[in-house]
């Protein structure tokens, strides 16, 4: 490395460390300041990035990711913010290269896209979280089930389940038995994991083990149920998944092997036309 390179990049490190104490000591400030821009630009309607979090639903996505904790609002409203700043700099580097049509839609689509970015990434995150929380809950039902006709209390067993996997089932179901450990009454905990795990599979779950604990119902019959129903839905989608599968492998048969065979079948034809022609 050249003596000038090692000068600048020690510049840009001294230069980030000086921005960071800089930040560090205008936190309050600057938080103040972006409440007070905010609250003017809404008209009142928003007092602070967090409430304008809550209004946009970012803490709700968040909980259903289950990153609410590791990652929080904050992260993901500044990840947003420099996705945006990386999509404006594509533009300006993108924008002078494309037809004058498109120039116009470069330059706005790409800082929007980088700005919808994480929200779209959120979303797919979600979406597998709860894939897969469905996917463990007939399983946990028919433990559940057979516990409660032996007499066992849900709390102690949902504790053994949670404390048997670590996939995001029993993630939920373990923050509902420490919820139900530090004295929160059981349908205050339960409303709790609907809202964090957002469907009609585990408020199915909660309203039996609300409806058991209220009148006394039997517990294991409906878990049965459950378990039961859940596993004909998955059966279910399967199935059609499968006559999604056949068309598309049709399609990729038709359009890619069958001129793949053919070009093999010209290419050796070609290679050998001479000694085909030597009857003619």
């Amino acid at each position: 490395m050249s003596p000038a390179a090692a000068i600048a990049a020690v510049g840009v490190l001294l230069g980030a460390a000086a921005a960071w104490e800089l930040a560090g000591t205008l936190d309050g400030k600057l938080r103040v300041g972006a409440d007070r821009a905010l609250s003017t630009v809404s008209r009142g309607t928003a007092t602070s990035l967090a409430e304008l979090a809550g209004r946009l639903g970012v803490a709700r996505r968040l909980r259903e990711a289950g990153l609410e904790h590791s990652l929080g609002v904050p992260a993901l409203l500044a990840g947003k913010v420099l996705c945006a700043a990386a999509g404006a700099l594509g533009a300006v580097l993108v924008a002078p290269l494309a037809p004058a049509r498109l120039s116009v839609v470069v330059a706005a689509g790409l800082p929007l896209a980088g700005f919808l970015g994480p929200d779209v990434w959120l979303d797919r995150v979600a979406r597998i979280r709860r894939r897969r929380l469905v996917a463990a809950l007939p399983d946990a039902l028919d433990l559940l089930a057979v516990g409660a006709a032996i007499g066992r209390s849900p709390a102690v067993l949902l504790d053994e389940i949670a404390t048997a996997d670590s996939g995001p089932l029993a993630v939920e179901l373990a923050r509902t038995v420490a919820e139900l450990k530090c004295g929160v009454p059981q349908s205050a905990a339960l409303q709790s994991l609907r809202a964090r795990a957002p469907g009609a599979e585990l408020g199915a779950f909660a309203g039996a083990l609300a409806r058991s604990s209220r009148h006394g119902s039997p517990l294991a019959d409906q878990l049965n149920e459950q378990a039961t129903n859940l596993r004909r839905g998955q059966r279910r989608r399967l199935e059609e998944q499968a006559a999604r599968s056949a068309p598309k492998i049709q399609l990729v048969v038709a359009l890619i092997l069958v001129p793949s065979v053919l070009a093999m079948l010209a290419a050796a034809l070609l290679a050998h036309i001479d000694k085909l022609l030597v009857g003619f």
